[in-house]
């Protein structure tokens, strides 16, 4: 301590918390700072007046003899732990590196490898990057390879301490300091097997971002002189092409060509490059410069060409290409008719792969798997599948295994041509034999099986794809699961979309919408809110579709308040209801006959914002003509077209329904006309409409005009379309034509409904033909067509009021009878 009392700067920085607990930093200094003090004592016989003449000296000294102590801890066998963990206390990062150079021709790679791990690991020693490379190089000159490496890579990943003024520098300064090696430090060999070493490292060891990293670091080291190896070269350029940057793998070979003369390798990546990235042309031409260079292509580089030219449908050239390496003494291989194969599969050229299979065949290369599948993928895709068929026997008779691969192919084909049963057992076997299947052939066959409605082996299937954590994707899932509800399977779509959120996946708003429709549409309103309690729950989107499938579901089951209730819901959930929302709340309340309070609704959501669309005009007018209200609706329609809302086909249809259901015949044509100067043809519904409006009041002649018209217009008529003219002709009496009628009904396989017997039997029973009433009765029940109390009420009515009772019964047979008592009983009930 008295001695610290004697040099107060070092006292300053050397406090008693140094002793009591010494970091190895803290050691460091105060070992320092004693072996200056020992020094300095020595040379206090002089007088102060030199004492800062003899500093030098002491600092000179202080070199010398702490150069010694490390050539000599660095020059041995092995590391002396004990002693190097004194010097590295006594040490710093400038001092090492300034002094390392000078000794290093003594050093022990390896010792000096477990000096540099000791220091930076036990002690947190940041060495300068410069140190870092004489080491590698120390290691290179060794022959250890791959120590040099790891320390490469230790350095690149962060996993030693550097020198912090190195790190403050750019992230290629590892290349800078290697290029900057003087030549009295290595040779030139051992200078440019770093840079190798450091391009290759950065190559392979970073995966995303090594080969951009690699050919700044390349940049780097071109400019200050320092070429890499050809061999490192075609690693950077292939890692390059591995990334898909075709260009920068292009504009680096330019530089590479100033430096160093590219070989068979480096030629054929780079051909590679431009034949991957679709320029061919480039390809051909640099391959034309190899052969004038006198680089002889192999097979790799003519492979590559050929497979370009394939992949740009210049089959023709590869073909040419093909019989170029035969002359030039390059024999083909397997890949070189695998590739032909492939690019011809591809241009749907089957028949001449079929060809090149002949010959590969012949020329002694049996065709391996990946070859044939690809074959039978072509012939699958060209819809060949019996082709395929036979083709995947030929490979199972030369004694080659069906893979996954064919499988899968073959089940795309089945699925493809609509063969459910074979491609479901295809499915089964391949589950059976523990083969892999992928996404693609679960998904196919499983959209297959629900279009054919065989929905519990499509349950099977994706219960396996779920096994494998796979999901079939919520397109197939929605499709799926509104299949399931289609066929009454509600609970297991229920299921199936619960099972989905147990395996984590997320069921996505179409597909939870699907399932809200299904179960709404059948009425199971609560399961329906039990699923929007889970998607809240579990807080998943609800959009507007979502509320709208379920407030449509209540007004259906005539639940208003409900209804009402999940609008403000969604309201407050800040969606939007747009006019199918509206519209479905106006239509619940004239379904339930509320007509003022759908008008009122009506008049709130124009106050709310809402721009009313044709569809929201038709249901308001639908709703006013349905309850007798026709002059209402007139006002509305009046109203959308001055609002320029063109008025569709529909909506007149409603009107003039209302017109002609209230005798107002010559209104209904009056928009029939509107319909026409609009540029809007009238439909089988609006002739529907006009016909019996115009039967209904005995204008009978008129409806078979507009009948006749119709027919005119390229509208077939119907069943109703008849029954409207016969009703009429027969409310006139003339049965003659109601027979005409019915008999061309019949021409054109037009089966009498329950109303057009009905109305014949009322014809025939006002015209008093008490037989011909009563076959069509009987009649009509051997058709399986159940009469109902309208039709009994025409059938008696008139019998009874033109004879009484007794002639009503006359001329009946036994089951006839039956049908009149049980007629009658239900007309007085």
């Amino acid at each position: 301590m008295a001695a610290l009392l004697y040099f107060p700067k070092i006292s300053s920085q050397v406090t008693s918390s140094h002793f009591l607990s010494p970091s190895p930093m803290n050691l460091r200094k105060l070992s320092r700072a004693s072996y200056v003090l020992t020094l300095r004592l020595k040379f206090t016989p002089h007088a102060r007046k030199t004492f800062h003449t003899t500093r030098s000296a002491e600092e000179a000294y202080s070199d010398q003899h702490l150069r010694l102590r490390l050539s000599a801890a660095l020059s041995r066998r092995s590391l002396d732990y004990k002693h190097c963990k004194q010097l590295i206390a006594t040490l710093s990062p400038h001092e090492f590196d300034r002094l390392f150079p000078e000794f290093k021709s003594k050093v022990n790679p390896k010792t000096a490898l477990d000096f540099f791990r000791l220091a930076s690991d036990s002690f947190s020693f940041s060495f300068s990057l410069r140190s870092y490379c004489l080491v590698t190089g120390l290691l290179l000159e060794s022959n250890l390879l791959s120590p040099a490496r790891l320390v490469l890579i230790r350095l690149i990943n962060g996993s030693v301490p550097v020198l912090r003024s190195d790190c403050d520098s750019n992230r290629f300064a590892m290349a800078d300091a290697m290029a900057s090696l003087s030549s009295c430090c290595f040779d030139q060999e051992i200078r440019r097997r770093l840079s190798d070493l450091l391009i290759e490292v950065y190559c392979t060891e970073l995966k995303r971002d090594g080969c951009y990293l690699a050919l700044e670091v390349f940049l780097v080291l071109v400019k200050k002189g320092l070429f890499p190896s050809r061999t490192t070269c075609n690693i950077l350029l292939t890692a390059l092409v591995r990334a898909n940057e075709f260009d920068k793998c292009c504009e680096a070979f330019d530089i590479v060509c100033k430096g160093v003369s590219p070989d068979v390798y480096l030629f054929t990546t780079v051909i590679n490059a431009f034949c991957k990235g679709g320029r061919v042309k480039e390809a051909i031409e640099l391959f034309s410069k190899m052969e004038k260079a006198g680089v002889a292509p192999n097979v790799v580089t003519y492979n590559t060409v050929i497979d370009g030219l394939g992949m740009s449908g210049r089959y023709d050239e590869a073909f040419m290409f093909k019989e170029k390496m035969v002359e030039n003494c390059v024999e083909p291989t397997l890949i070189t008719y695998s590739i032909l194969v492939k690019g011809l599969i591809k241009a749907k050229r089957v028949s001449d792969a079929c060809c090149v299979l002949k010959e590969m065949t012949e020329k002694g290369f049996p065709p391996n798997v990946i070859v044939y599948n690809n074959l039978i993928d072509g012939l699958i895709e060209a819809g060949s599948l019996s082709k395929a068929i036979e083709i995947k026997d030929d490979m199972v008779s030369k004694g080659l295994s069906v893979t996954s691969s064919t499988y899968n192919t073959l089940i795309k084909g089945y699925c493809k041509s609509g063969q459910a049963d074979v491609a479901e057992r295809h499915l089964k076997e391949m589950l059976s034999i523990g083969s892999t299947v992928n996404q693609g052939s679960f998904t196919s066959v499983i959209c297959l099986l629900c279009s054919r409605g065989m929905f519990d082996s499509a349950l099977h299937f994706v219960g396996e794809m779920l096994l494998r954590n796979m999901s079939p994707g919520g397109g197939l899932l929605t499709t799926l699961i509104s299949g399931l509800c289609k066929h009454g399977k509600h609970s297991e779509a229920v299921d199936l979309w619960f099972k989905f959120l147990r395996k984590g996946f997320v069921v996505d708003t179409k597909t939870s919408n699907a399932l809200l429709h299904g179960l709404c549409e059948a009425g199971k309103l609560e399961e329906a809110f039990r699923i929007q309690e889970e998607i809240l729950g579990r807080g998943f989107v609800m959009d507007t579709i979502s509320y709208n499938t379920l407030i449509s579901g209540y007004c259906r089951k005539r639940k208003l308040e409900e209804a009402f209730k999940l609008m403000d819901e969604m309201v407050k959930r800040g969606l939007e209801p747009d006019n199918y929302t509206y519209s479905i709340l106006i239509r619940g309340l004239f379904d339930m006959n509320k007509v003022d309070e759908a008008i009122q609704f009506w008049g709130t959501c124009k106050q709310s914002g809402m721009v009313p669309d044709v569809y929201t005009y038709s249901i308001m007018i639908d709703g006013c003509c349905k309850a007798e209200r026709a002059e209402e609706g007139q006002k509305l329609f009046d109203e959308m077209v001055s609002k320029n809302v063109q008025p569709n086909t529909v909506v007149y249809n409603h009107l003039i329904g209302a017109y002609c259901r209230s005798g107002r015949v010559s209104m209904a044509s009056d928009l029939q006309e509107d319909m026409r100067h609009r540029g809007i043809s009238p439909n089988s519904a609006t002739y529907t409409s006009l016909i019996k409006g115009m039967s209904i009041i005995s204008r009978v002649e008129e409806a078979k005009l507009l009948f006749e018209e119709m027919k005119d217009e390229g509208l077939e008529p119907n069943v109703f379309h008849y029954t409207a003219l016969i009703d009429g002709y027969g409310k006139l009496g003339q049965m003659v034509k109601v027979e005409c009628l019915l008999r061309e009904m019949h021409s054109k396989s037009i089966l009498p409904n329950k109303i057009t017997y009905t109305v014949m039997i009322g014809g025939y029973a006002r015209d008093g033909n008490v037989a011909k009433a009563s076959r069509l009765l009987n009649e009509m029940r051997e058709k399986g067509i159940v009469p109902d109390s309208i039709t009994y009420k025409e059938f008696i009515y008139w019998y009874l009021k033109q004879g009484g009772v007794l002639q009503a019964f006359e001329g009946s047979d036994e089951e006839n009878y039956a049908a009149i008592i049980e007629g009658w009983s239900k007309t007085i009930q």
